[in-house]
């Protein structure tokens, strides 16, 4: 092609771009402009409709996009729910939140739940099974976990008449306490875990609250049969007497009372994202807490916000007695994190209603035996990449320190262990079949107590005594090798040899190390 016709040809080809150009401006150009400021109008006019529709009804438009209901009751343990931040950051997902104190009615808010009055609510694990075995029913689930006393509850009595639990064993012995609460809880583990044989079926008085147990410890004389079951900040008012102490707390039974997040299963069926965001939002603000002295602090405000004050030593011992639950333990408690040694959510209520069952607080299992029905995990999994700040979160959980022959000699004996009897083949530390049966059982109890435990071998009387007293010894340490094996400690269980006394049997004492 000769230069002349591409000269041509390039002239041909801007021309035709100069008259796109002049019809888009001329033509299309308006036709767009005109399009996007009907939008614009259109989209100004259903704001100023909308903004009418608002003050014809005397309001604004919302900042929410839904709403939902907790209930819950006065605990401390439960400052966190009550918040402004909690609130705020619900708020910030378009989330109203509204809160119902019950005054602790555990059937009622079962009831709420039931019939969709309340999406979600916080129960312990003791109280939900216990209500759901009223119910006949189970229309809540657990979706995660807030709190476990480490200590906040405790059984106070004078010094002198009650030195330790195996004082307690006497059938005069009366437990003042508020009915269908942790302080009932924590008794009936007491009974479970140690021998207490001598109490009568029903040895509770039964008062409506805290207070009231103070005001009946304060009527009462030094010599009366009666211990006070109380929690946070009373426990520390009763201390002030000096010739009070402290029999047993909930420190001493890890997962006996824990506090959960419950939801309806119609809710979650409904609402899922919603109840989501309520437990992201509830592990964020509990991360924002996570120092202690933010967290007294709060307790403090959130005490006087419910007309409840307290001073900030009383706010400090009732912090250091609650062991809120952060997102990596929560993780933990479901079995995202295997390598944590915490129990599984679902052992945890089989344990509470094994109790339960054996203290005659409920007649029956209400899932009979599937635990796994009372929780839904799948809230937690689907955070279990969630972290809800930037410093990273520990599993946390008490381990009992390793003792030196010193210390265990001075150990300090606290009680015996309720413990079933064992058999041995006749005139050997060999253990039955049977007895193996029992020591299954008995090492799930000594896991979830912590107390260290000193296993007395004995033997008849009859026949050489120095060989019995090694029977007895043997005897001792084929339970303690058992024990070990089947998951207890073994820097917690120590075997010993007694005299004989003709039992051929072996007792458990439970000790703590002297104060």
């Amino acid at each position: 092609m000769s230069k002349g016709k591409l000269l041509a040809a390039g002239i041909v080809w801007l021309l035709i771009l100069a008259v796109g150009v002049v019809t888009w401006k001329v033509v299309f150009a308006p036709a767009v402009e005109v399009s996007r400021a009907e939008q614009e109008r259109l989209a100004a006019e259903k704001a100023r409709k909308e903004r009418e529709e608002a003050l014809r009804r005397g309001g604004s438009a919302s900042r929410y996009n839904t709403q939902v209901n907790i209930a819950l009751d006065g605990f401390s343990g439960y400052a966190v729910l009550r918040s402004p931040e909690f609130a705020e950051e619900l708020s910030k997902q378009g989330i109203k939140l509204d809160l119902t104190d019950d005054g602790a009615d555990y059937p009622q808010r079962l009831k709420s739940l039931k019939e969709g009055k309340t999406d979600l609510a916080v129960f312990t694990i003791d109280a939900l099974v216990k209500t759901c075995a009223e119910e006949g029913d189970l229309p809540a689930t657990i979706v995660a976990l807030i709190d476990e006393t480490v200590g906040a509850d405790a059984i106070v009595a004078y010094k002198d008449t009650y030195p330790n639990v195996d004082a307690l064993n006497d059938s005069e012995t009366r437990f003042v306490l508020t009915p269908d609460s942790p302080s009932e809880t924590l008794t009936r583990v007491v009974i479970s875990r140690f021998q207490l044989d001598k109490l009568t079926a029903d040895p509770f008085i039964k008062v409506a609250d805290a207070a009231a147990v103070v005001e009946k410890y304060k009527a009462a004389k030094p010599g009366d049969k009666q211990a006070y079951v109380v929690w946070q900040p009373f426990v520390a008012q009763m201390l002030k007497n000096q010739r009070m102490h402290v029999v047993v707390d909930s420190s001493r039974f890890p997962s006996a009372i824990v506090d959960v997040l419950v939801a309806s299963d119609d809710f979650i069926a409904k609402n899922r994202e919603t109840v989501l965001e309520v437990v992201k939002a509830y592990l964020t603000i509990n991360y924002h807490y996570r120092n202690q002295p933010d967290r007294v602090q709060l307790v403090m405000e959130d005490a006087a916000a419910l007309d409840a004050p307290l001073t900030r030593d009383e706010a400090a011992q009732l912090v250091e007695g609650v062991w809120w639950k952060n997102t990596q333990e929560n993780l933990a408690h479901i079995g995202a994190k295997p390598a944590a040694k915490l129990p599984h959510i679902e052992d945890m209520i089989a344990g509470v209603t094994r109790v339960m069952l054996e203290s005659g607080s409920i007649d029956k299992d209400p899932t009979d035996g599937r635990p796994n029905y009372l929780y839904d995990d799948s809230i937690l999994k689907d955070l279990s990449d969630f972290h809800p700040g930037e410093d990273a979160e520990s599993v946390r959980g008490a381990v009992m320190p390793k003792l030196s022959d010193q210390q265990w000699a001075s150990l300090v004996p606290v009680g015996t262990a309720r413990a079933p009897t064992l058999v041995f083949a006749r005139g050997t530390a060999r253990l039955t079949e049977r007895s193996r049966v029992l020591l299954d059982d008995l090492a799930g109890t000594l896991q979830s107590t912590r107390y260290y435990v000193i296993v007395r071998g004995n033997a008849s009387r009859q026949g050489d005594l120095e060989a019995n007293s090694r029977l007895a010894a043997e005897r001792a340490q084929e339970v303690e090798r058992y024990l070990v094996e089947q998951g207890v400690d073994r820097d917690r269980i120590r075997a010993v040899g007694v005299e004989p006394s003709g039992d051929t049997s072996v007792s458990f004492v439970l000790g703590e190390l002297a104060y």
